[in-house]
This record gives C-alpha cells, sequence and structure tokens, in this order.
C-alpha cells in the first residue's frame, strides 16, 4: 500500500479530503497531516511518504519553498499541488520542480481520486522498473567473476575480451597498471601415481595441484592469477610493481616455480614441469609471455641451474621461426573447447582463425607444424579421456606420428587437422549422455570452487534444473561415487595438504575446508587416512 501526506493549513480541506477520498480503495494509506511547510517538511523527512498533496499559500514555510527543499533532499516520491491560486509564475516554478499535478481549488473527489490513480499507477511501474533493475545488478555480480575470469583468460591467451567488460576497472581490479609480468606453464606429468587413474581422481589430483600451485603464489610475496587451461596444462601470472627491479623479479618467478615443483611432488606425489616466459612491462604482452613458456615447456629450452624441472624460455632455443601472431597457445585452447563438445563447425573456425593471415601459421615449416601438430592431439586425447573417450582407440598415436612426419605445406597439415577433427566430431555426437556428463562436470567444478561452504545436493540441483533424486543418481553414475562422498574426498584432501604445510591449527584447517565441528572433523580425517590430523602433521 502507498503512503500519503497532506499539507495544508485549511483544517476543512484537511477533514473533507480525509473523510472523502476512498483511500484503502485506492490502496493509499494517509499517514501524516501539517498545517504548514516547515511542518510538513520535518514530517515528510520523517516518513517519506511515496506521494505528498500540499497548498502554496500557507505560513512559516510556503508550500513551492517546501518542495524545493524536499528536492534538494532527494525526496523522489509523487508531488501534487491543491491550491487556489493559478499564478504562471507558480505553475512555471512547480513543473521545474517536478510537480506532478496541479490542481486548482475546490477540486472534486473524483478529480483527486483519478490524480491518485494515476500516480500510483506511475509509483507501481517504477518500483516493477527498480527490481528489475536490482535483479539485473545482482544477475552481473553474480556473473562478475565468470565474466573476470572470461577477460584474464582472454588476455592470457590471446584471445578476444568481452565487450562487457571494463577493461579500466579490471586493470585497476586486478592491480595490473604499472605492473610488469612473467608466465609461467605448469604441466602435469602422466607418470607414476598419475598413470592409469579413473577420470574422477584425475579431477581430484588435478583440483589438489591448483591448490597447492595457488597457496604458495599467495605466501611469495608476489600477485598471481591462477588459470586452469586444456587438460593437463595450467597457467600462472605473476606480477609486480614495475618499479621493482628486473631480475630481483624474475629470480623470485623462478625460485617459485622451483617450490611449486617441489612441494607438489612432496605433498601430492605428482611430477610438474614448468616453462617460463619472459619479463613484460606491459599487460597487453602477456600473451607473448604465455606463448614463450609453452615453448619453453613443449621444446625444453635452457633448464633452471637451481631447478632442472623449470624450463626457461630462450629465442637461442625457439625453433618456430613464423611471425610471432602465430599463437598456439590460443589455438590449443579454442580447438579443446570445441573438441570437448564434438562442436564441428567451433573446432573448423578455430582452425580457419589459426590460418586467417599470410604471414602467421601459413608460414610454418613442416618440422614447425609436425611440433604444433604432436601437441594438438595430446591435449585433445587428454581432453576427451577425462570424458571417459580414449582417443587412441579411433586415432593411434603411431597412426599421428606417422601422418605428421609426411606433411609437406601447412595447406595440406590444415586439411589433415580438419578431416581428423570432423572424424572425432562425428564418431562421437553428442547426446543426452554428453549433456547429462557436462552436468556432473559443472558439479564437480562447483564443489571444488565451493567445498570451504556448507553446500548441500539441494543447493546444486536448484542450480542445474533438475531434481535432487535424479542429480544423486547421475552423479553416482559418473563418478561412482556419492554427492555427498565426494565433496569429503575434496575437502580432505585439501586438508590433508595445509596440515602439511604445518601453518594453521586444526580447528582453522576445519572450518577452511567447511566443518565447524572440529570432533567431527578429526574423525573423518581418520577415516580418510588412517591417522589423526595431529599424527598425520607429525609424520
Amino acid at each position: 500500500m502507498w503512503t500519503i501526506a497532506i499539507v495544508d493549513d485549511d483544517r476543512q480541506v484537511l477533514g473533507g479530503m480525509s473523510r472523502l477520498i476512498p483511500w484503502e480503495q485506492l490502496g493509499v494509506r494517509l499517514v501524516l497531516e501539517a498545517m504548514d511547510g516547515e511542518e510538513g517538511l520535518r514530517l515528510i523527512e520523517a516518513s517519506q511518504p511515496d506521494i505528498v498533496i500540499t497548498d502554496i499559500y500557507m505560513p512559516v514555510m510556503n508550500g513551492l519553498d517546501m518542495i524545493e527543499q524536499l528536492r534538494k533532499q532527494q525526496y523522489a516520491g509523487k508531488i501534487i499541488i491543491l491550491s487556489g491560486y493559478s499564478d504562471f509564475d507558480y505553475a512555471r516554478k512547480a513543473l521545474r520542480l517536478q510537480v506532478d499535478d496541479y490542481l486548482p481549488k475546490p477540486a472534486s473527489p473524483t478529480t483527486i481520486r483519478e490524480v491518485l490513480q494515476r500516480v500510483t499507477r506511475e509509483l507501481a511501474e517504477r518500483r516493477a522498473l527498480e527490481n528489475r533493475e536490482r535483479e539485473l545488478q545482482n544477475q552481473l555480480m553474480e556473473y562478475e567473476p565468470y565474466l573476470e575470469r572470461e577477460w584474464v583468460k582472454s588476455i592470457l591467451i590471446g584471445g578476444t575480451s568481452s565487450p562487457l567488460t571494463d577493461p579500466s576497472r579490471m586493470l585497476e581490479r586486478l592491480g595490473w597498471k604499472n605492473a610488469q609480468f612473467m608466465m609461467l606453464a605448469l604441466e602435469i606429468k602422466r607418470q607414476g601415481r598419475m598413470e592409469g587413474i579413473s577420470v574422477r581422481d584425475w579431477h581430484l589430483f588435478r583440483f589438489a595441484v591448483g591448490n597447492t600451485v595457488e597457496e604458495l603464489a599467495s605466501q611469495d610475496g608476489l600477485r598471481s592469477y591462477f588459470l586452469e587451461l586444456h587438460s593437463h596444462h595450467m597457467a600462472l601470472l605473476l606480477y609486480k610493481p614495475l618499479s621493482w627491479p628486473t631480475e630481483a623479479f624474475r629470480a623470485e618467478v623462478l625460485a617459485l616455480a622451483g617450490r611449486i615443483i617441489s612441494s607438489v611432488h612432496r605433498f601430492l606425489r605428482v611430477k610438474l614441469h614448468i616453462g617460463a616466459g619472459l619479463r613484460k612491462d606491459d599487460w597487453l604482452a602477456i600473451s607473448d609471455s604465455t606463448e614463450e613458456a609453452f615453448q619453453a615447456l613443449a621444446e625444453r629450452h635452457e633448464p633452471d641451474v637451481a631447478h632442472p624441472c623449470v624450463y626457461v624460455y630462450s629465442e637461442g632455443g625457439f625453433r618456430l621461426t613464423a611471425p610471432r601472431n602465430v599463437r598456439p597457445v590460443r589455438f590449443f585452447q579454442e580447438m579443446t573447447d570445441a573438441v570437448r563438445t564434438f562442436d564441428e563447425p567451433r573446432a573448423l573456425l578455430a582452425l580457419d582463425d589459426f590460418f586467417r593471415k599470410d604471414d602467421g601459421a601459413a608460414q610454418l615449416q613442416p618440422d614447425e607444424l609436425t611440433a604444433i601438430g604432436t601437441q594438438l592431439f595430446a591435449i585433445l586425447s587428454f581432453t576427451l579421456y577425462e570424458s571417459g573417450i580414449r582417443l587412441d582407440d579411433e586415432l593411434p598415436v603411431t597412426d599421428l606420428t606417422k601422418e605428421l612426419g609426411q606433411m609437406e605445406d601447412a595447406q595440406q597439415w590444415k586439411a589433415w587437422v580438419a578431416e581428423k577433427v570432423k572424424r572425432i566430431c562425428s564418431r562421437y555426437t553428442p547426446n543426452e549422455n554428453l549433456k547429462h556428463k557436462e552436468t556432473v562436470d559443472y558439479i564437480i567444478q562447483y564443489i571444488h570452487e565451493h567445498y570451504a561452504e556448507n553446500i548441500h545436493l539441494q543447493d546444486v540441483a536448484d542450480q542445474v534444473y533438475i531434481s535432487k533424486n535424479y542429480l544423486s543418481t547421475l552423479f553416482r553414475q559418473f563418478t561412482g561415487e556419492t554427492f555427498g562422498d565426494y565433496l569429503t574426498r575434496v575437502r580432505m584432501e585439501r586438508a590433508k595438504s595445509m596440515v602439511l604445510e604445518k601453518k594453521l591449527l586444526i580447528a582453522e584447517i576445519a572450518e577452511r575446508v567447511g566443518y565447524r565441528n572440529v570432533p567431527y572433523f578429526t574423525t573423518l580425517f581418520k577415516k580418510h587416512t588412517g591417522r589423526s590430523p595431529t599424527e598425520f602433521h607429525k609424520a
């Protein structure tokens, strides 16, 4: 119900309006009456009614002065003047003060009722618009982390950034203004305990590696941005103010890379190789450092003296002789995103885009194309493996290697890649099963990002618009575990890393992985590891 105030020094007007106007029928409630502008201003300021009906000539303060003061205070309600004076100057000032109607006295109850019906309708429309704008703003706030992640990803790999994102605001928010940058490319090696593991365990290990990397980077005095790329590859952008000494910055980055390799191997028994790009002093050149880091990684450029599994980009070690606008990392990411969903048109578009300029990929030599082709299909193989598909069954590695070695020029290579992509996409056509898998993948990602919160299966079911029971069945079908068991396992893996770091109390670790009840956390930890957190810490 809308609220209304009446300001008039005539008691008969006040009494007559309160008796004769059907307020409830109009959806309006009379909340205050005042007999001069000064009293009216004070009461309106306090109660903020939706509508004000006021006379002009009144003692102490007239109606127009009262309205002017209200507008200066950003009062946004509807104002109706009810006056026996029709002076043009008054009308002009009323128009300037955005008065909604100017009624001459005496005004009939019918006239007042019609005016009130109109202004309440306008108020309802305005409120509906404000609610829609508020909902849109809330949605934008919800999507902001996603927009930020996609914008950063486009900068890191050299793609097209979203037009919805304001670069200057992003640079300020990320701290990229007047900064220097270096990129680290990380590769999880499929050897040792990583060989032959299930898809669900692969997701878990990748999550654990990412957590460890982010934790180490946050403790090192460097600012960082971590990004998961295709399958077994990740990227870690490191940056500091331009005023920081160049060589000191480079040394810090390489030292961190070494600590990442040793810590991941010690805590998770997973082997990493890392490539380091060159230092850049402009955020627009970050993607160049990304390409350099992945080239150093792929071609095993100069190993860092202190850390042999860290490969530092070297101009002399760069085998590709084509211009720098050839961007294999971006190409790999675009192809991965397309093939993951068997989107043939999108994959072929990415391939065309890779060859879009005469001085780009078209100038690559056969041995260079062989190297890129080998990397591409290795990445696609890992990507499809995550979907439960063994690419080697359809395209054996020995056949791919042999065929790649027969490529004589870029156009032949392009046609060959297109034929293989079409073969994959037609062989594994998207179906209902794939949609279900995408849903489960989303849930797994959601768990990895929100494990520290009090999340339940119903919360996730609401997000993907399917029933809780059906989602439970799907999740178990694709992962072999219940939602609760998988969530607990993710939390326990994160807790194990924190316990091994020996920096937090057990109660703090419990809270950081989503448990407020420490004894319950301790019981679960012992069930999953065979030891209590304290025993695990000592061991």
